[in-house]
């Protein structure tokens, strides 16, 4: 167990309601209280242009984190990039994770999100063509720190699992139901928020992120 200074106020620059169920879930019990950004809706977004995972974090963590003003000002503000791996598609989706369907479509709009249940009709035709043994991949997680336009630091985070053909649950999003977790003999969402957070990738990230925070604020 993580020690956590009195509560604390964390910013996360998302506004995936799945991704801060994520964040709340492995901050339960931590002294931590994660909110979205403050007016999040009508701040400039992001061009997340990377090409790597970490790459993306930073871009968003440093370009949200201009924003907080006021009583604000000078809070940490954290940005995750996460997606799937599937191995035997090279590491794709990767970071079009949120796009893939799109991007296989061409469509002219690279940095337009497609939605989930068109990533997975996607992804399940990639899938298909595959024979059942190699449908092995990873769900990745890089969650950059940032205040004032600068990144403090970068925390990553990965957990393997087979993919399947046919969704299963209805508590995740994005590529959860289909991300067999073999341990738990379930896919990522047949699982609660919390108990997803002890074993995915966006949970060993963040927990990673919550001792960092612990020794700055014993320091």
């Amino acid at each position: 167990m993580i020690h956590m200074p009195p509560a604390r106020r964390i910013f996360v620059a998302t506004t995936n309601p799945g991704k801060l169920r994520d964040f709340r879930g492995a901050a339960a019990g931590m002294g931590v209280e994660v909110e979205p950004l403050p007016d999040f809706k009508n701040v400039p977004a992001a061009v997340e242009d990377g090409h790597t995972f970490e790459q993306n974090a930073r871009i968003k963590a440093e370009h949200y984190s201009r924003y907080l003003s006021g009583d604000f000002s000078g809070e940490l503000v954290l940005a995750d990039d996460s997606g799937l791996a599937v191995d035997a598609l090279d590491g794709a989706p990767g970071v079009h994770s949120a796009r893939y369907a799109a991007r296989l479509r061409g469509s002219p709009d690279i940095h337009q999100n497609s939605d989930d249940k068109d990533n997975n009709r996607a992804l399940i035709r990639q899938l298909e063509q595959l024979p059942e043994e190699n449908r092995w991949g990873k769900f990745v997680c890089v969650i950059a720190a940032a205040k004032k336009g600068a990144t403090l630091n970068v925390f990553a985070g990965e957990v393997r699992g087979k993919l399947l053909t046919v969704a299963r649950g209805d508590q995740g999003f994005g590529y959860d139901p289909l991300f067999y977790f073999p341990d738990l003999r379930k896919t990522f969402a047949e699982i609660s928020p919390e108990q997803k957070a002890n074993y995915s990738h966006r949970g060993k990230a963040f927990r990673a992120f919550l001792e960092w925070y612990r020794n700055q604020a014993a320091g």
